[in-house]
Protein backbone atom coordinates (compact mmCIF):
# COMPACT_ATOMS: atom_id res chain seq x y z
CA UNK A 1 0.00 0.00 0.00
CA UNK A 2 1.54 3.35 -1.05
CA UNK A 3 1.78 6.58 0.94
CA UNK A 4 -1.09 8.12 -0.99
CA UNK A 5 -3.43 5.38 0.19
CA UNK A 6 -2.26 5.28 3.82
CA UNK A 7 -1.87 9.03 4.44
CA UNK A 8 -4.74 10.29 2.32
CA UNK A 9 -6.73 13.23 3.68
CA UNK A 10 -9.73 14.69 1.82
CA UNK A 11 -9.05 18.05 0.14
CA UNK A 12 -9.59 20.92 2.54
CA UNK A 13 -12.35 23.42 1.80
CA UNK A 14 -14.06 21.43 -0.96
CA UNK A 15 -17.61 20.11 -0.69
CA UNK A 16 -20.53 18.56 -2.50
CA UNK A 17 -20.17 16.45 -5.62
CA UNK A 18 -16.75 17.89 -6.38
CA UNK A 19 -15.42 16.71 -3.02
CA UNK A 20 -16.86 13.24 -3.64
CA UNK A 21 -15.08 13.11 -6.98
CA UNK A 22 -11.75 14.28 -5.56
CA UNK A 23 -11.98 11.72 -2.75
CA UNK A 24 -12.86 8.94 -5.18
CA UNK A 25 -9.74 9.69 -7.25
CA UNK A 26 -7.62 10.22 -4.10
CA UNK A 27 -6.71 13.77 -5.17
CA UNK A 28 -4.95 15.66 -2.36
CA UNK A 29 -4.52 19.34 -1.62
CA UNK A 30 -0.95 20.48 -2.25
CA UNK A 31 -0.68 17.86 -5.00
CA UNK A 32 0.46 18.85 -8.46
CA UNK A 33 -2.46 18.02 -10.71
CA UNK A 34 -3.35 18.11 -14.38
CA UNK A 35 -6.87 19.09 -15.46
CA UNK A 36 -7.99 18.24 -18.98
CA UNK A 37 -11.05 19.93 -20.48
CA UNK A 38 -11.31 18.92 -24.11
CA UNK A 39 -8.14 20.22 -25.76
CA UNK A 40 -7.30 22.55 -22.86
CA UNK A 41 -4.91 21.41 -20.14
CA UNK A 42 -4.15 23.13 -16.83
CA UNK A 43 -1.38 22.18 -14.42
CA UNK A 44 -0.67 23.51 -10.95
CA UNK A 45 -0.79 22.90 -7.22
CA UNK A 46 -4.26 22.12 -5.88
CA UNK A 47 -4.94 24.65 -3.14
CA UNK A 48 -7.45 24.29 -0.34
CA UNK A 49 -10.47 26.56 -0.62
CA UNK A 50 -12.77 28.36 1.74
CA UNK A 51 -15.86 26.33 2.56
CA UNK A 52 -17.93 29.40 1.64
CA UNK A 53 -16.84 29.41 -2.00
CA UNK A 54 -18.50 27.85 -5.05
CA UNK A 55 -18.40 24.05 -4.93
CA UNK A 56 -17.87 23.49 -8.67
CA UNK A 57 -14.39 25.02 -8.96
CA UNK A 58 -10.91 23.92 -7.96
CA UNK A 59 -8.15 26.44 -7.26
CA UNK A 60 -4.69 25.93 -8.73
CA UNK A 61 -1.47 27.77 -7.95
CA UNK A 62 0.12 27.96 -11.40
CA UNK A 63 3.76 28.52 -12.33
CA UNK A 64 3.30 32.29 -12.69
CA UNK A 65 2.48 32.50 -8.98
CA UNK A 66 -1.16 33.41 -9.53
CA UNK A 67 -4.21 31.44 -8.50
CA UNK A 68 -6.42 29.98 -11.22
CA UNK A 69 -10.00 28.81 -10.72
CA UNK A 70 -11.08 25.96 -13.01
CA UNK A 71 -14.71 24.91 -13.41
CA UNK A 72 -15.13 21.15 -13.11
CA UNK A 73 -17.91 19.36 -14.98
CA UNK A 74 -18.65 15.71 -15.73
CA UNK A 75 -16.35 15.73 -18.78
CA UNK A 76 -13.34 17.15 -16.94
CA UNK A 77 -10.43 14.81 -16.23
CA UNK A 78 -8.38 15.35 -13.05
CA UNK A 79 -5.15 13.47 -12.32
CA UNK A 80 -2.45 13.83 -9.70
CA UNK A 81 1.06 14.04 -11.16
CA UNK A 82 3.12 14.98 -8.10
CA UNK A 83 2.88 15.88 -4.44
CA UNK A 84 4.61 18.06 -1.88
CA UNK A 85 3.00 19.07 1.39
CA UNK A 86 2.42 22.79 1.43
CA UNK A 87 3.74 25.17 4.06
CA UNK A 88 2.30 28.55 4.83
CA UNK A 89 3.97 29.51 8.08
CA UNK A 90 6.45 32.33 7.77
CA UNK A 91 9.91 31.63 9.15
CA UNK A 92 10.90 33.67 12.18
CA UNK A 93 13.58 36.33 11.97
CA UNK A 94 14.91 37.77 15.21
CA UNK A 95 15.53 41.49 15.46
CA UNK A 96 17.01 43.08 18.56
CA UNK A 97 15.78 46.36 19.98
CA UNK A 98 18.16 49.15 19.00
CA UNK A 99 18.31 52.35 21.03
CA UNK A 100 19.22 54.49 18.04
CA UNK A 101 16.10 53.54 16.04
CA UNK A 102 12.64 55.13 16.35
CA UNK A 103 9.96 53.15 18.18
CA UNK A 104 6.97 52.52 15.95
CA UNK A 105 3.73 50.70 16.76
CA UNK A 106 1.83 48.85 14.05
CA UNK A 107 -1.85 48.43 14.93
CA UNK A 108 -3.52 45.74 12.86
CA UNK A 109 -7.22 45.93 12.11
CA UNK A 110 -7.40 43.41 9.28
CA UNK A 111 -6.44 43.39 5.65
CA UNK A 112 -3.40 41.89 4.00
CA UNK A 113 -0.66 44.46 4.41
CA UNK A 114 1.78 41.85 5.74
CA UNK A 115 0.34 38.40 6.06
CA UNK A 116 0.40 34.75 5.14
CA UNK A 117 -2.43 32.79 3.59
CA UNK A 118 -4.06 29.95 5.51
CA UNK A 119 -5.09 27.70 2.66
CA UNK A 120 -7.09 25.45 4.97
CA UNK A 121 -9.80 28.07 5.24
CA UNK A 122 -8.92 30.58 2.56
CA UNK A 123 -8.39 33.16 5.30
CA UNK A 124 -5.52 35.61 5.41
CA UNK A 125 -3.58 35.34 8.67
CA UNK A 126 -1.70 38.52 9.57
CA UNK A 127 2.05 38.14 10.02
CA UNK A 128 1.79 39.92 13.31
CA UNK A 129 4.55 38.75 15.55
CA UNK A 130 7.67 40.90 15.21
CA UNK A 131 9.57 37.86 13.98
CA UNK A 132 7.00 37.18 11.23
CA UNK A 133 6.87 40.82 10.17
CA UNK A 134 10.63 40.99 9.88
CA UNK A 135 10.51 37.81 7.83
CA UNK A 136 7.88 39.28 5.49
CA UNK A 137 9.63 42.67 5.26
CA UNK A 138 13.29 42.21 6.27
CA UNK A 139 14.12 45.79 5.24
CA UNK A 140 12.37 46.89 8.46
CA UNK A 141 15.12 45.41 10.67
CA UNK A 142 17.70 48.21 10.29
CA UNK A 143 15.00 50.88 9.95
CA UNK A 144 12.78 50.94 13.07
CA UNK A 145 11.96 49.19 16.32
CA UNK A 146 8.54 47.89 15.32
CA UNK A 147 5.96 46.63 17.82
CA UNK A 148 2.91 45.06 16.16
CA UNK A 149 -0.39 44.76 18.01
CA UNK A 150 -3.63 43.26 16.74
CA UNK A 151 -6.79 45.28 17.40
CA UNK A 152 -9.13 43.36 15.08
CA UNK A 153 -9.00 40.84 12.30
CA UNK A 154 -12.00 41.94 10.25
CA UNK A 155 -12.73 42.95 6.69
CA UNK A 156 -12.90 46.71 6.36
CA UNK A 157 -16.50 46.65 5.11
CA UNK A 158 -17.42 45.26 8.54
CA UNK A 159 -15.91 48.25 10.32
CA UNK A 160 -18.40 50.11 12.51
CA UNK A 161 -18.01 53.65 13.88
CA UNK A 162 -17.35 52.23 17.34
CA UNK A 163 -14.24 50.57 15.88
CA UNK A 164 -13.01 54.03 14.90
CA UNK A 165 -13.32 55.02 18.55
CA UNK A 166 -11.48 51.92 19.80
CA UNK A 167 -8.73 52.46 17.25
CA UNK A 168 -8.36 56.09 18.35
CA UNK A 169 -8.22 55.00 22.00
CA UNK A 170 -5.46 52.53 21.15
CA UNK A 171 -3.50 55.24 19.34
CA UNK A 172 -3.86 57.52 22.38
CA UNK A 173 -2.43 54.79 24.63
CA UNK A 174 0.54 54.32 22.31
CA UNK A 175 1.20 58.06 22.30
CA UNK A 176 1.12 58.09 26.10
CA UNK A 177 3.54 55.14 26.11
CA UNK A 178 6.07 57.04 24.04
CA UNK A 179 5.58 55.72 20.51
CA UNK A 180 7.27 57.96 17.97
CA UNK A 181 4.96 57.00 15.14
CA UNK A 182 1.90 54.84 14.48
CA UNK A 183 1.13 52.64 11.49
CA UNK A 184 -2.39 51.28 11.07
CA UNK A 185 -2.85 48.22 8.89
CA UNK A 186 -6.31 48.52 7.37
CA UNK A 187 -8.37 47.05 4.56
CA UNK A 188 -8.41 49.44 1.62
CA UNK A 189 -12.16 49.55 0.94
CA UNK A 190 -13.12 51.78 3.89
CA UNK A 191 -9.71 53.20 4.72
CA UNK A 192 -10.85 56.75 3.91
CA UNK A 193 -13.72 56.57 6.41
CA UNK A 194 -11.45 55.44 9.24
CA UNK A 195 -8.80 57.99 8.29
CA UNK A 196 -11.33 60.83 8.33
CA UNK A 197 -12.74 59.80 11.71
CA UNK A 198 -9.28 59.53 13.28
CA UNK A 199 -8.41 62.96 11.90
CA UNK A 200 -11.32 64.43 13.89
CA UNK A 201 -10.80 62.34 17.03
CA UNK A 202 -7.05 62.88 17.56
CA UNK A 203 -6.72 66.51 18.59
CA UNK A 204 -3.31 68.21 18.59
CA UNK A 205 -1.76 65.01 17.34
CA UNK A 206 1.97 65.04 18.24
CA UNK A 207 3.26 62.21 16.00
CA UNK A 208 2.56 60.73 12.56
CA UNK A 209 -0.31 58.27 12.09
CA UNK A 210 0.07 56.42 8.79
CA UNK A 211 -2.72 54.22 7.45
CA UNK A 212 -1.58 51.52 5.08
CA UNK A 213 -3.10 48.55 3.29
CA UNK A 214 -2.63 46.24 0.36
CA UNK A 215 -4.58 46.06 -2.87
CA UNK A 216 -3.17 42.63 -3.74
CA UNK A 217 -3.26 39.66 -1.38
CA UNK A 218 -0.03 38.50 0.15
CA UNK A 219 0.18 35.23 -1.78
CA UNK A 220 0.38 37.06 -5.12
CA UNK A 221 3.72 38.08 -6.65
CA UNK A 222 2.31 41.56 -7.28
CA UNK A 223 1.38 42.16 -3.64
CA UNK A 224 1.97 45.78 -2.70
CA UNK A 225 1.80 45.15 1.06
CA UNK A 226 5.51 44.83 1.91
CA UNK A 227 6.50 47.97 0.01
CA UNK A 228 3.60 49.93 1.50
CA UNK A 229 4.53 48.97 5.05
CA UNK A 230 8.22 49.73 4.45
CA UNK A 231 7.48 53.21 3.13
CA UNK A 232 5.01 53.81 5.97
CA UNK A 233 7.67 52.88 8.53
CA UNK A 234 10.04 55.42 7.01
CA UNK A 235 7.34 58.07 7.20
CA UNK A 236 6.22 57.29 10.74
CA UNK A 237 9.72 56.92 12.11
CA UNK A 238 11.68 59.76 10.58
CA UNK A 239 9.54 62.52 9.10
CA UNK A 240 8.57 65.75 10.84
CA UNK A 241 4.81 65.74 10.48
CA UNK A 242 1.89 64.96 12.78
CA UNK A 243 -1.22 64.17 10.79
CA UNK A 244 -3.31 61.17 9.84
CA UNK A 245 -2.28 60.17 6.34
CA UNK A 246 -2.73 57.31 3.90
CA UNK A 247 0.41 55.92 2.24
CA UNK A 248 -0.29 53.74 -0.80
CA UNK A 249 1.23 53.02 -4.20
CA UNK A 250 1.35 56.03 -6.50
CA UNK A 251 1.93 54.09 -9.70
CA UNK A 252 1.50 50.62 -11.10
CA UNK A 253 5.12 49.71 -10.32
CA UNK A 254 6.87 49.66 -6.94
CA UNK A 255 8.77 52.86 -7.68
CA UNK A 256 6.98 55.21 -5.27
CA UNK A 257 4.09 55.76 -2.88
CA UNK A 258 2.01 58.90 -2.47
CA UNK A 259 1.21 60.49 0.89
CA UNK A 260 -2.45 61.52 1.09
CA UNK A 261 -4.17 63.57 3.79
CA UNK A 262 -6.73 61.15 5.21
CA UNK A 263 -9.69 63.52 4.89
CA UNK A 264 -8.96 64.22 1.21
CA UNK A 265 -8.24 60.72 -0.08
CA UNK A 266 -10.51 58.34 -1.96
CA UNK A 267 -10.12 54.87 -3.41
CA UNK A 268 -10.71 55.44 -7.13
CA UNK A 269 -10.18 51.96 -8.55
CA UNK A 270 -11.40 48.60 -7.29
CA UNK A 271 -8.21 46.63 -7.88
CA UNK A 272 -5.27 48.68 -9.20
CA UNK A 273 -2.35 49.08 -6.83
CA UNK A 274 -2.39 52.84 -7.44
CA UNK A 275 -6.06 53.09 -6.52
CA UNK A 276 -5.86 56.03 -4.12
CA UNK A 277 -6.09 59.68 -5.13
CA UNK A 278 -6.06 62.98 -3.31
CA UNK A 279 -9.26 64.75 -4.38
CA UNK A 280 -9.39 68.50 -4.89
CA UNK A 281 -5.69 69.08 -4.35
CA UNK A 282 -2.31 67.45 -4.82
CA UNK A 283 -0.97 64.78 -2.44
CA UNK A 284 1.08 65.86 0.55
CA UNK A 285 4.16 64.13 -0.75
CA UNK A 286 5.90 61.19 -2.33
CA UNK A 287 8.05 58.34 -0.97
CA UNK A 288 10.47 56.35 -3.08
CA UNK A 289 13.51 54.15 -2.51
CA UNK A 290 15.86 57.08 -2.00
CA UNK A 291 13.96 59.97 -0.47
CA UNK A 292 10.75 61.50 0.78
CA UNK A 293 9.62 64.60 -1.11
CA UNK A 294 6.98 66.93 0.31
CA UNK A 295 4.85 68.82 -2.22
CA UNK A 296 2.91 70.96 0.23
CA UNK A 297 3.76 73.55 2.89
CA UNK A 298 0.54 73.25 4.92
CA UNK A 299 1.74 70.18 6.82
CA UNK A 300 1.42 70.06 10.59
CA UNK A 301 4.79 69.27 12.27
CA UNK A 302 5.37 67.03 15.27
CA UNK A 303 4.39 68.70 18.53
CA UNK A 304 4.33 68.38 22.33
CA UNK A 305 2.56 65.33 23.74
CA UNK A 306 1.04 67.22 26.66
CA UNK A 307 -1.25 69.16 24.30
CA UNK A 308 -2.69 66.01 22.73
CA UNK A 309 -6.17 64.86 23.71
CA UNK A 310 -8.75 62.40 22.46
CA UNK A 311 -12.14 63.70 21.35
CA UNK A 312 -13.99 60.61 20.15
CA UNK A 313 -17.61 61.27 21.09
CA UNK A 314 -19.89 59.90 18.40
CA UNK A 315 -23.52 59.34 17.50
CA UNK A 316 -23.65 56.68 14.81
CA UNK A 317 -27.35 57.08 14.00
CA UNK A 318 -26.30 58.67 10.73
CA UNK A 319 -27.13 57.50 7.21
CA UNK A 320 -26.01 58.38 3.71
CA UNK A 321 -28.05 58.60 0.50
CA UNK A 322 -26.82 58.83 -3.07
CA UNK A 323 -29.36 60.89 -5.01
CA UNK A 324 -30.39 59.52 -8.39
CA UNK A 325 -33.02 60.50 -10.97
CA UNK A 326 -36.38 59.23 -9.80
CA UNK A 327 -35.51 58.96 -6.11
CA UNK A 328 -38.63 59.11 -3.99
CA UNK A 329 -38.88 60.95 -0.67
CA UNK A 330 -39.87 57.77 1.18
CA UNK A 331 -36.21 56.75 1.38
CA UNK A 332 -35.32 59.82 3.42
CA UNK A 333 -38.64 59.65 5.27
CA UNK A 334 -37.91 56.07 6.31
CA UNK A 335 -34.61 57.14 7.84
CA UNK A 336 -36.49 59.66 9.95
CA UNK A 337 -39.00 56.97 10.94
CA UNK A 338 -36.16 54.66 11.94
CA UNK A 339 -34.76 57.25 14.31
CA UNK A 340 -31.74 58.47 12.39
CA UNK A 341 -30.26 61.65 13.84
CA UNK A 342 -28.55 62.90 10.68
CA UNK A 343 -28.16 62.20 6.97
CA UNK A 344 -25.50 62.91 4.36
CA UNK A 345 -26.84 63.23 0.81
CA UNK A 346 -24.58 63.01 -2.22
CA UNK A 347 -26.26 65.40 -4.64
CA UNK A 348 -25.92 65.94 -8.37
CA UNK A 349 -23.89 68.79 -9.82
CA UNK A 350 -23.62 71.57 -7.25
CA UNK A 351 -25.33 69.27 -4.68
CA UNK A 352 -28.92 69.18 -5.91
CA UNK A 353 -31.81 66.79 -5.35
CA UNK A 354 -35.10 66.59 -7.23
CA UNK A 355 -38.19 68.51 -6.16
CA UNK A 356 -39.84 65.23 -5.13
CA UNK A 357 -37.46 65.21 -2.17
CA UNK A 358 -38.64 68.56 -0.81
CA UNK A 359 -41.35 67.16 1.52
CA UNK A 360 -38.81 64.82 3.12
CA UNK A 361 -36.35 67.70 3.54
CA UNK A 362 -39.10 69.75 5.18
CA UNK A 363 -39.79 66.94 7.63
CA UNK A 364 -36.10 66.72 8.52
CA UNK A 365 -36.11 70.47 9.09
CA UNK A 366 -39.20 70.27 11.33
CA UNK A 367 -37.67 67.48 13.41
CA UNK A 368 -34.24 69.17 13.51
CA UNK A 369 -32.44 66.35 11.74
CA UNK A 370 -29.38 67.76 9.97
CA UNK A 371 -29.05 66.97 6.27
CA UNK A 372 -25.54 67.59 4.94
CA UNK A 373 -25.04 67.93 1.19
CA UNK A 374 -21.94 66.77 -0.69
CA UNK A 375 -21.31 66.60 -4.43
CA UNK A 376 -21.49 63.55 -6.67
CA UNK A 377 -18.61 64.76 -8.92
CA UNK A 378 -16.27 64.66 -5.86
CA UNK A 379 -14.25 67.59 -7.23
CA UNK A 380 -15.70 71.02 -6.53
CA UNK A 381 -17.93 72.61 -3.92
CA UNK A 382 -21.57 72.63 -3.00
CA UNK A 383 -23.13 75.82 -4.42
CA UNK A 384 -26.78 76.02 -3.43
CA UNK A 385 -27.26 79.70 -4.18
CA UNK A 386 -26.65 79.49 -7.92
CA UNK A 387 -29.88 77.83 -9.11
CA UNK A 388 -33.43 77.86 -7.82
CA UNK A 389 -33.17 74.21 -6.80
CA UNK A 390 -30.32 74.98 -4.43
CA UNK A 391 -32.07 77.99 -2.92
CA UNK A 392 -35.20 75.91 -2.34
CA UNK A 393 -33.08 73.29 -0.60
CA UNK A 394 -31.44 75.90 1.62
CA UNK A 395 -34.86 77.19 2.62
CA UNK A 396 -35.61 73.65 3.80
CA UNK A 397 -32.63 73.60 6.13
CA UNK A 398 -29.98 71.59 4.30
CA UNK A 399 -26.36 72.19 5.30
CA UNK A 400 -23.77 72.80 2.59
CA UNK A 401 -20.79 70.49 3.01
CA UNK A 402 -18.39 72.67 0.98
CA UNK A 403 -15.95 70.34 -0.80
CA UNK A 404 -15.93 67.57 1.78
CA UNK A 405 -15.76 64.09 0.35
CA UNK A 406 -18.78 61.93 1.25
CA UNK A 407 -16.65 59.72 3.52
CA UNK A 408 -15.26 62.75 5.35
CA UNK A 409 -18.73 64.32 5.70
CA UNK A 410 -20.24 61.08 7.00
CA UNK A 411 -17.56 60.65 9.67
CA UNK A 412 -17.75 64.33 10.59
CA UNK A 413 -21.53 64.29 11.05
CA UNK A 414 -21.21 61.26 13.32
CA UNK A 415 -18.59 63.16 15.31
CA UNK A 416 -20.58 66.40 15.40
CA UNK A 417 -23.75 64.69 16.63
CA UNK A 418 -21.69 63.03 19.36
CA UNK A 419 -21.18 66.52 20.78
CA UNK A 420 -24.58 68.13 20.23
CA UNK A 421 -28.03 67.64 18.71
CA UNK A 422 -28.57 71.38 18.40
CA UNK A 423 -29.01 71.96 14.67
CA UNK A 424 -27.23 75.33 14.67
CA UNK A 425 -24.24 73.93 16.53
CA UNK A 426 -24.10 70.90 14.24
CA UNK A 427 -24.07 73.21 11.21
CA UNK A 428 -21.25 75.24 12.75
CA UNK A 429 -19.15 72.12 13.38
CA UNK A 430 -19.81 70.74 9.90
CA UNK A 431 -18.82 73.96 8.15
CA UNK A 432 -15.72 74.66 10.27
CA UNK A 433 -12.53 73.06 8.88
CA UNK A 434 -10.96 70.68 11.40
CA UNK A 435 -8.42 68.46 9.64
CA UNK A 436 -8.16 69.54 6.03
CA UNK A 437 -11.53 68.06 5.06
CA UNK A 438 -12.61 71.49 3.77
CA UNK A 439 -10.12 73.47 1.72
CA UNK A 440 -10.28 77.24 1.12
CA UNK A 441 -10.13 76.69 -2.62
CA UNK A 442 -9.51 74.02 -5.19
CA UNK A 443 -6.81 75.09 -7.60
CA UNK A 444 -6.67 73.59 -11.09
CA UNK A 445 -3.58 71.57 -10.18
CA UNK A 446 -5.60 69.35 -7.85
CA UNK A 447 -7.96 68.44 -10.67
CA UNK A 448 -5.44 68.19 -13.49
CA UNK A 449 -2.65 66.31 -11.73
CA UNK A 450 -2.27 62.83 -13.19
CA UNK A 451 -1.62 60.95 -9.97
CA UNK A 452 -0.59 57.40 -10.65
CA UNK A 453 1.20 58.04 -13.93
CA UNK A 454 4.90 58.14 -13.11
CA UNK A 455 5.97 60.38 -15.96
CA UNK A 456 2.92 62.56 -15.53
CA UNK A 457 3.40 63.31 -11.86
CA UNK A 458 7.15 63.92 -12.11
CA UNK A 459 6.72 66.29 -15.03
CA UNK A 460 3.86 68.09 -13.33
CA UNK A 461 5.68 68.53 -10.04
CA UNK A 462 8.60 70.26 -11.73
CA UNK A 463 6.33 73.26 -12.25
CA UNK A 464 4.85 73.55 -8.74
Amino acid sequence: MNDKQTDYEPPEGYRGELLERLVKDKIRTWAEIRITKGEAKYEGILLPRSLNTDDRYVTLKVDTGYNLGVFIDDNTKIEEIGYKKGKYKLPSVDAEFKENLPNITLLGTGGTVASRLDYRTGAVIPAFTPEELFSAVPELIPLVNLTPKTLYQILSENFQPQFWVKTAESIAKEIESGAEGIIIGHGTDTMAYTGSALSYFLRNLPIPVVIVGSQRSSDRPSSDGPKNILYSARLAGYENFAEVVVCMHGGTSDSYNLIHRATRVRKMHSSRRDAFRTIGDIPLGKVDENEITWFRKDIKPRGPRDEFYLDAKIDDKVGMLYFYPGMKPDLLESMVDLGYHGVVIIGTGLAHVGTDMYPALERCQEEEIPVVMTVEPLFGYTHLRVYETGREMLSRGVIEGANMLPSAAYAKLIWALGHTRDIKEVKKIIQTPVAGEITPKEGPRGYLLMQGIERGIDEFLKHL
